[in-house]
């Protein structure tokens, strides 16, 4: 669906995984799962993977609502595009204007102000270098995210094998049969299984919620680089060329 229909689309399918994200913590928060899981990390890992999961959606959504209100200035900008002559397309203090609208700061702001310059400089307005570096610059924005989700994972990781060397340690510490002995060891190594097992969970879970956020920010940024080379090759490109011939007459 082009991001013209429905303003603030991408916000909105944010908002809705975030909510079904939050309710599904309060199922599991409810039936006593998350605090069973927080009390018997002996480690802290599970806090440690919990805590960088909150931090790292915070950062989600703060990528989530910029790209967003970018797309919402695209299609206001485009709006304007279509409604203004040719020649209506200029570079005044730095920003660039269509008509006497001021186009917002943000992506395609920049895009079209890169274009100005370059046609100001008897560029021949190529437009394909311009939406490469877009396409470059939003995924390195996201890049971070999916990195992210991997550590989390691997935070997981590094619990499961923190949790089995708490649950072997009592093992190479036995020195007698006393069953007092034997079941204050069985107790210790039921403790390192579950650090082992509740750290896996956890980094599972988050990796898993936390890929799954990025790949939906990854997929809008796409589908924003198209929108704007539309518009470019619609819109701009042509008002920059008959901006050139009256120039040129």
């Amino acid at each position: 669906m082009p991001i013209s229909h429905v303003r603030h689309q991408l916000l909105l399918r944010a908002l809705i995984l975030l909510g079904l994200i939050a309710f599904g913590v309060f199922l599991t928060a409810d039936a006593g799962l998350l605090t069973l899981a927080l009390d018997s990390d002996r480690s802290y890992i599970s806090w440690v993977i919990l805590g960088a999961y909150t931090g790292l959606s915070a950062h989600w959504l703060y990528l989530v609502i910029e790209l967003s209100r970018a797309e919402a200035d695209l299609v206001e900008c485009r709006q304007h595009l279509s409604a203004a002559s040719h020649g209506d397309l200029s570079l005044r203090s730095g920003r660039a204007h269509v008509g006497d609208f001021a186009v917002p700061p943000g992506f395609f702001a920049d895009m079209l102000g890169d274009l100005l310059r370059k046609r100001d400089n008897r560029g021949d307005g190529a437009s394909q270098v311009l939406l490469d570096a877009l396409g470059e610059r939003l995924v390195s924005r996201h890049a971070f995210g999916h990195f992210a989700a991997d550590g989390l994972l691997k935070l997981g990781l590094l619990g499961t094998i923190i949790g089995f060397i708490m649950m072997l340690m009592p093992v190479g510490e036995l020195q007698d049969f006393d069953p007092n002995v034997l079941q204050k060891m069985l107790s210790e190594m039921s403790g390192g299984m579950a650090v082992a097992l509740f750290t896996t969970i956890a980094g599972l879970v988050t990796s898993t919620l936390l890929a799954l956020q990025y790949e939906v920010l990854g997929n809008s940024a796409v589908r924003f680089v198209a929108e704007v080379a539309r518009t470019v090759e619609v819109h701009v490109i042509p008002a920059l060329g008959a901006a050139d011939t009256a120039a040129g007459n």
